[in-house]
C-alpha cells in the first residue's frame, strides 16, 4: 500500500472537553492518576505475534455460531453489578455534549462499546476500593461535583438541569468523580513507590548528555490490519483523517479516534508523550521520517507500518535543556473594537484604516488608554501569555516586537478590529530539572504502571456477563 500521498496536514490546537473533566476533579481534591504512555502498536508487532504464536491457533479456524457485539444491547453485569443501558446512553450523552461531536450510526455503536469498557472499568475500580476498605463518602463527591459545577460557570443546581437538558443526569457524573477518587485513593494506600537517589542522579547525568538534541511530542492512532483487509483498513483511516480535519479547534476529535486505537496508548488518547532522539528511532522507519518530516501541530497518515496502518500527529517539539523563545512570556494590552451589525465592507475599511493609523502612534503601554478612548475601543489586560499559545499569524510578530510596540491590525467583520501591545516579556530559560523534580516524574511513572498491572488483573479475573 503506497503513502507517499500522506502528507502532513496541518491541524489547531486540541483541547478535549472530557479531559477538562478529569482536570477539574483533579482540581477537586483527587490526585488523578493518568495512564503512562504505552509502547506504540507498530513497534509492538513483535511481541504480540509471539503471544499469538504461543496460543497454536489454527490459520482458518472455523466459526461455529455468529457472535457480532456490534448489535448486542450494551448492558452488563459486572461481578454482580448491573451497569443498565441508561448507565451508558447518560455517559454518552455527556461526552458528547462536553465534546460537541456529531457521530455517524456507525460511529456512534464503536462509541458506546467504548464506554461500555470505560464503565466496566470504573465499576472494577469501585469494587477494588470497596474491598480494601477505601471509602469515598457522599460529601466528598458532591464538593467534587459542585467544584466541577463552578468551573462550568454554574451551580450544583444549574448543572443538574444543564445534565437533563442533555439527556445526562448528575449522576452519571457522580459515578465518574466516584471512581476516579476511590482508585486514586486506593493507590495512594496500595502503591508504594521509592526512587533512590543514584537512579535520579543518572536521569539528570543522561538529561545533560542530551542537552541539545530534540524531542518529539507524538500522538498516535494504530489500526490493524491484515492483508485480506488492508484495503479496508486504509479507506476507515482516511475516514478518520476528514473527520479530525473537519472538526472545531476546541474539539479533541483525535482522542474520540485514538480510543479505537488498536494500540494500547488509547488509554492516554493516543499520546506517546514526548519521545527522545533515541525512542523516536524505535518506532517503525516509516513512522520516523514522517515526523521528522512534520512541523507541530500536523497531521499524517494513514502511514504503513507492520502489522496495519499509523495516524501521526505531532503536537510539538523542543530542545532538551534549551530555552524555547516560544515559551517567553507577555505582558499585553488589546485595544480591540467591535464592527456595529451591518456594517458595509467600505465602512468597515474606513474604521479599519483609522484604527490602524492611531494604533501606530501608540509610544508604550502608559498610552495605550488615551488611544483607545480616541477610537472609543475597550483595552484588556493579559499579564501571563506564552508566545506558543498565540495563534501562529501572530506568533512571529510577538517575537520581533519590542517592548511598547503593537501589532499591525487584525481581526475579521465578525470579530471587529483588535491590536496587541508589548507590555513587558519574561523571557524563557533553560532548565535541567532538579532532583525532586525527575524523582516525582519517576514515581509517577511507577504508580502509573503499577496502576495499569492492577486494572488489567481486574479485568482478567471479573465475572462480566453482557446482556
Amino acid at each position: 500500500m503506497k503513502t507517499d500521498t500522506a502528507k502532513p496536514t496541518r491541524l489547531g490546537r486540541s483541547f478535549g472537553f472530557g479531559a477538562a473533566i478529569i482536570a477539574l476533579l483533579a482540581a477537586s481534591g483527587g490526585s488523578i492518576a493518568q495512564t503512562a504512555p504505552a509502547p506504540a502498536g507498530p513497534e509492538a508487532a513483535a511481541s504480540d505475534q509471539a503471544g499469538v504464536t504461543a496460543l497454536d491457533l489454527p490459520k482458518n479456524p472455523t466459526i461455529f455460531g455468529k457472535v457480532d457485539p456490534t448489535i448486542r444491547k450494551p448492558t452488563a453485569i459486572v461481578n454482580g453489578a448491573v451497569i443498565t443501558g441508561t448507565d451508558i446512553d447518560q455517559r454518552v450523552a455527556l461526552l458528547l455534549a462536553a465534546r460537541d461531536l456529531k457521530l455517524s450510526a456507525q460511529e456512534m455503536a464503536q462509541y458506546k462499546l467504548v464506554i461500555v469498557r470505560q464503565l466496566i472499568d470504573e465499576t472494577l475500580e469501585i469494587q477494588q476500593a470497596k474491598s480494601a476498605d477505601v471509602k469515598i463518602g457522599p460529601d466528598e463527591i458532591n464538593k467534587s461535583y459542585d467544584t466541577v459545577a463552578r468551573n462550568f460557570g454554574k451551580t450544583p443546581t444549574e448543572m443538574r438541569a444543564y445534565l437533563r437538558t442533555i439527556g445526562s443526569a448528575d449522576r452519571s457524573l457522580k459515578r465518574q468523580i466516584e471512581a476516579e477518587l476511590s482508585w486514586n485513593r486506593y493507590l495512594r494506600r496500595k502503591v508504594d513507590v521509592n526512587v533512590g537517589d543514584e537512579e535520579v542522579n543518572a536521569i539528570i547525568d543522561k538529561i545533560k548528555k542530551q542537552q541539545g538534541s530534540t524531542e518529539y511530542h507524538v500522538r498516535e492512532i494504530y489500526l490493524k490490519a491484515d492483508a485480506d483487509r488492508a484495503p479496508e483498513v486504509f479507506a476507515q483511516a482516511q475516514q478518520m483523517m476528514q473527520s479530525i480535519q473537519k472538526r472545531d479547534k476546541g474539539e479533541d476529535t483525535f482522542g474520540y479516534y485514538a480510543r479505537l486505537s488498536d494500540a494500547t496508548t488509547r488509554a492516554t488518547g493516543g499520546d506517546l508523550d514526548w519521545l527522545s532522539e533515541q525512542q523516536l528511532s524505535q518506532l517503525p522507519a516509516a513512522l520516523v521520517e514522517a515526523i521528522k518530516s512534520m512541523t507541530p501541530e500536523h497531521l499524517a497518515g494513514p502511514i504503513e507500518v507492520p502489522g496495519g496502518f499509523s495516524i501521526i500527529y505531532l503536537v510539538d517539539t523542543r530542545k532538551i535543556g534549551v530555552a524555547d523563545p516560544l515559551d517567553a512570556r507577555l505582558t499585553l494590552k488589546q485595544v480591540s473594537e467591535r464592527f456595529p451589525e451591518g456594517i458595509t465592507q467600505e465602512q468597515a475599511n474606513a474604521r479599519v484604516a483609522e484604527f490602524a493609523k492611531l494604533s501606530s502612534t501608540i509610544k508604550g503601554c502608559g498610552e495605550v488608554a488615551k488611544v483607545a478612548a480616541t477610537l472609543g475601543a475597550d483595552v484588556v489586560d493579559n499579564d501571563s501569555v506564552r508566545i506558543k499559545d498565540l495563534p501562529v499569524a501572530l506568533r512571529e510578530i510577538m517575537l520581533k516586537l519590542q517592548v511598547g510596540e503593537s501589532t499591525p491590525p487584525f481581526g475579521s467583520a465578525k470579530d471587529g478590529i483588535r491590536s496587541l501591545v508589548l507590555c513587558g516579556r519574561d523571557e524563557a530559560v533553560a532548565n535541567i530539572p532538579g532532583i525532586e523534580q525527575v524523582r516525582s516524574t519517576m514515581e509517577n511513572q511507577r504508580v502509573n504502571l503499577r496502576a495499569n498491572q492492577l486494572l488489567r488483573d481486574l479485568r482478567r479475573d471479573a465475572i462480566v456477563e453482557y446482556r
